[in-house]
């Protein structure tokens, strides 16, 4: 009775096993892709930014906000300035290129 009992101990732990060592999920042909963010920004003087910004920044659209900071930003072959505003308690970033008009 004895070596029935423990057989069917030793069985169920050779099951136990081999059910958990089927679960390891191997990637072998996995492939890890990481992409830089290829934008340069450079900070830049609220002063300095061109005329068109600053007279969209003025504009209803943007009315109650206030400029912070500013960076001038080159994406490959796409160049536009970030601009970060805040009004009372809420901050926000926009993105205008050289001729006043919001970049998407």
């Amino acid at each position: 009775m004895k070596k029935l009992i423990l057989s069917a101990a030793f069985l169920a732990f050779a099951g136990f096993s081999a059910v958990q060592a089927s679960e390891v999920n191997t990637m072998k042909n996995a492939a890890i892709v990481a992409v830089q963010d290829s934008a340069v920004k450079t900070p830049i003087k609220l002063e300095e930014l061109p005329e068109p910004v600053t007279t969209a920044l003025k504009s209803d659209t943007y009315k109650g906000w206030t400029a912070t900071e500013a960076f001038a930003v080159k994406d490959g072959t796409k160049e536009y300035f970030v601009i970060n505003v805040k009004k009372e308690a809420e901050t926000g970033s926009i993105k205008i290129d050289k001729d006043g008009k919001p970049v998407e």
